[in-house]
């Protein structure tokens, strides 16, 4: 399957020229393009939301804004093809001490976060799966080596035996303690470092090419469980003219899933 960890950039005023309002068509059609089956996007306002559900059509989404669970603030949304899989069921939790309580701010961290999940069923070969998406903090070191933790352990308690695909903003590059936490069992693999061809540059985020060439790093990320094949990997940096796609890069991954 194409999978695919877009942060779309939440839609600001202050981003001038590099409004959602100027990106919008250019992102879905990205998607499009690539064939994307399923997708954990990050910084997702309830417009930008509707905005590319209205633009892929085949597409639906889980996922809630993470002030009040339900459509305040940005989402963590996972989109996927309605025809191609079931949401077998799905959920969310915060990255906090109180991943039950909406809009719960975890140890030193900024602000809300939260993991959307769900468990799908592939609907022409009966494969299931668990899919991850989130995104960690931007301040919080404590926060973000916590919320690996956290994540690890509730995808353990909800995948089980079944195969995963994690997908996330985690704000940090491989070499972190967080990202490192995450991949320090062998359980879940960075689909860049098995893939068998990759694409595109090794740095994710550039602030709509503000940020100096050296100073860019790879904070996006696309993990697999064990024994999954990644055919294809690619750090996708397009403009359209002058126009981006985002402030970051998206991620894409031709993947088969470990049964």
């Amino acid at each position: 399957m194409n999978v695919m960890t877009f942060n779309i950039r939440c839609d600001k005023a202050s981003d001038l020229q590099n409004n959602w309002q100027y990106r919008k068509d250019f992102a879905a059609k990205m998607i499009g393009f690539y064939n994307v089956d399923i997708v954990g996007t990050q910084e997702v306002f309830k417009n930008q939301l509707d905005d590319l559900l209205g633009r892929l059509p085949g597409y639906s989404f889980i996922g809630v804004g993470r002030i009040d669970g339900k459509e305040k603030g940005e989402h963590s949304a996972i989109f996927f093809k309605a025809q191609q899989f079931e949401v077998e069921k799905n959920g969310h939790f915060w990255l906090s001490q109180q991943p039950e309580e909406a809009g719960s701010v975890g140890w030193d961290a900024a602000c809300e976060r939260i993991v959307t999940w769900g468990i799908f069923i592939e609907k022409k070969t009966g494969l299931r799966f668990a899919f991850f998406n989130t995104h960690f903090d931007h301040i919080g070191e404590t926060a973000r080596k916590e919320s690996a933790m956290l994540l690890k352990k509730r995808i353990i308690e909800i995948a089980g035996t079944l195969p995963v695909i994690l997908t996330g903003d985690l704000n940090v590059p491989p070499e972190a303690l967080a990202v490192q936490t995450l991949l320090s069992d062998g359980f879940l693999a960075d689909t860049r470092k098995i893939a068998n061809f990759v694409y595109g540059p090794n740095w994710s985020f550039h602030d709509f090419g503000r940020t100096p060439m050296e100073e860019r790093k790879l904070i996006d990320y696309i993990l697999v469980s064990k024994g999954s094949k990644v055919n294809k990997y690619a750090c996708i940096s397009e403009t359209l003219d002058l126009t981006f796609l985002s402030d970051h890069n998206p991620i894409f991954a031709e993947i088969e899933l470990a049964r």
